[in-house]
């Protein structure tokens, strides 16, 4: 039997160390390494090609979105299920948006993260209902809105009350850069100011 390999990305020894030992006694999955950081895992991914990237959502160099986007060029095949500690984290729905498959919460039993690594590896998506329960509401409400992911990520962190030099530090933007996103993203939504753009957005299930 052909076991899928797995690549666990965390910051924390403790972690990797765990989901080590909880995947271990699985028949169907073996950990083929891991990775403290998004430039490693990129690294490790293009080195070791995994079945599935387990990532955690908060990684010390780079944005989960960033690092997904960039998995992805690097090994489309690879499953990503994003592995967090914050459950109404709002950088949740932009990691789903970017390409993740599952999103799950750290506490989760070893037999359910085993059980759900397996459902995603046979193409289903799986999000851990205390995660964002209507994610995939906001999903849609997205695809409606015409926003692009970056300027759906510059508007959400534009509500959280960023400015738009904080703006271009989270993101690693430039601030013309986010200028431009938010300016955008305010023409989609027929907003004359960011205020009314944060208005429309919450009234249209998007924040």
């Amino acid at each position: 039997m052909t076991r899928a390999t797995v690549l666990v990305v965390d910051d924390h020894p403790v972690v990797r160390d765990g989901v080590s030992l909880l995947l271990r006694s699985d028949p169907c999955l073996r950990i083929a390494g891991s990775a403290e950081s998004g430039r490693a895992a990129i690294q490790r991914v293009a080195e070791l090609r995994p079945d599935l990237i387990l990532l955690d959502l908060r990684l010390p160099d780079m944005l989960a979105p960033e690092v997904i986007a960039e998995l992805r060029r690097v090994h489309p095949a690879a499953r990503i299920v994003v592995f967090t500690a914050h459950g109404d984290h709002q950088g949740v729905l932009a990691a789903l948006d970017s390409g993740a498959q599952g999103c799950l919460l750290k506490d989760v039993a070893g037999t359910d993260l085993v059980a759900a690594l397996r459902r995603v590896l046979r193409g289903e998506r799986v999000v851990d209902p205390r995660i964002l329960p209507d994610a995939g509401q906001r999903s849609d409400a997205l695809a409606r809105s015409g926003l692009t992911r970056r300027e759906y990520e510059v508007l959400r962190l534009a509500a959280q009350g960023q400015t738009n030099p904080e703006i271009a530090e989270s993101t690693g933007l430039a601030r013309n850069t986010v200028k431009t996103y938010l300016q955008s993203a305010l023409h989609k939504l027929g907003a004359r100011n960011r205020v009314e753009a944060i208005g429309k957005a919450s009234e249209a299930g998007l924040l």
